[in-house]
């Protein structure tokens, strides 16, 4: 039997000669040291890029909510503002039956005219009152002076009498003696007797008439001492006047009022905005204070961006952002830190943490950072308050 032969051997390829082997390894090097140099060339322009940006997906947009209420009570007779409309500021959204409101306008009218007209009356009274008071006084001054001056008459004419009534009784005490004696006639006794009983009558008159002329004298005083009272009634009559002229502006102040509620039936906008929140009907009973709708206003939004804490060593108000919105793919717009805020959320939370425990836990704090628009970034008003935005701000 034949013996088998082995298989025959493939072929060897020769092997590269060492210029060969040469050659491919100066390649490989310096594919390497290019790939080394794109990578530290790439990693500075990273860093140079990072290093000068700060962001936080921790952001939303933040605007006004102006919340309208209603300042009466009342029937809502209209709604003329529909969820999601724009108004401008001024404009008439919801009216409340004003029925009630103008008859308070007219009562309030009334009150006004009548205390205007008590007003004047009192006014008038007090000079009338004045002129008659001056006149009653100087009336009654004159009454007392010429009461004193008749007193002093009367005085005068009483000592006269005394001093005739004195004498003509020291006359009839010496004719007695004379009398007896004879050395008198009867005749001259008894008219020297006559005399002195005249002269007693007429003392007797004076007297009563210095009486009546003291009791005419403080008669004139209780006259002046009542006239002189009429100065305080003019001061009462000008209390009364300004007293009716307080309640002139009381009265004209409650007409204001009632006027100003008449407005207040016709809810208008104080800000112009976009309608959010409506709860009001037609028909609804309002009462003061009660919300109706809100509304917001967008062209004064903002970005509220929550910063960690170690990102504000370089923020700065001032410095440019651009401002991703996720709602429209990360459609950037430009705009500006505006003021960085005094404390971190947690400390306005509604119940701060406190950490004054055996078991605290270091957490990094978050600051708001307040970021506004550039001007005219937003003329189409897309952007809402809420949305969630991606702030990078440029610190250098």
């Amino acid at each position: 039997m034949a013996e088998s032969l082995p298989p025959p051997r493939e072929p060897v390829p020769p092997r590269p000669g060492l210029r060969a082997r040469l050659r491919h390894s100066r390649r490989a090097r310096a594919v390497f040291v290019s790939a080394v140099v794109v990578a530290v060339i790439g990693g500075l322009l990273a860093w140079r890029y990072f290093s000068v940006r700060e962001s936080t997906d921790d952001a939303q947009i933040d605007g006004h909510v102006v919340p309208v209420a209603a300042r009466v009570a009342g029937t809502v007779l209209a709604v003329l503002v529909s969820d999601n409309q724009q108004v401008e500021k001024g404009a008439l959204l919801v009216r409340i039956d004003p029925r009630d409101y103008g008859v308070a306008v007219s009562r309030a009218e009334a009150d006004l005219a009548e205390n205007e007209a008590t007003a004047r009356a009192a006014q008038t009274t007090v000079p009338l009152t004045s002129i008659t008071a001056t006149s009653q006084e100087t009336a009654a001054d004159s009454d007392l002076a010429g009461a004193q001056a008749r007193l002093a008459a009367a005085q005068a004419q009483l000592r006269e009498a005394q001093a005739r009534e004195r004498q003509t009784a020291q006359d009839v005490e010496r004719f007695k003696p004379l009398l007896a004696k004879d050395e008198i006639s009867k005749q001259l006794f008894d008219t020297a007797a006559t005399a002195a009983d005249s002269a007693r009558a007429a003392g007797e008159a004076a007297e009563a008439g210095a009486r009546g002329a003291e009791k005419a004298v403080e008669a004139a005083r209780a006259r002046l001492a009542q006239a002189r009272t009429g100065r305080e009634q003019v001061a009462i009559v000008s209390a009364r006047a300004a007293s009716a002229a307080a309640k002139v502006e009381m009265a004209r102040a409650a007409l204001e009022q009632a006027r100003l509620n008449l407005t207040y039936t016709e809810v208008k906008a104080p800000v112009g905005g976009v309608v959010s929140r409506k709860t009001v009907e037609v028909g609804q009973v309002v009462q003061p204070g009660q919300p109706l709708l809100a509304l917001v206003p967008l062209d004064d939004i903002w970005v509220t961006a929550n910063f960690k804490e170690s990102q504000l060593k370089r923020i700065r108000p001032g410095q440019p952002v651009e401002i991703a919105v996720d709602t429209y793919g990360g459609r950037t717009y430009r705009g500006r830190v505006d003021s960085i805020a005094a404390a971190t959320g947690s400390r306005f939370s509604l119940l701060p943490p406190e950490n004054a425990t055996g078991n605290y836990v270091k957490v990094v704090q978050r600051v708001p950072v307040k970021i506004v628009f550039e001007q005219g970034q937003d003329e189409e008003h897309l952007l809402r308050p809420g949305m969630s935005v991606v702030p990078t701000v440029l610190t250098r």
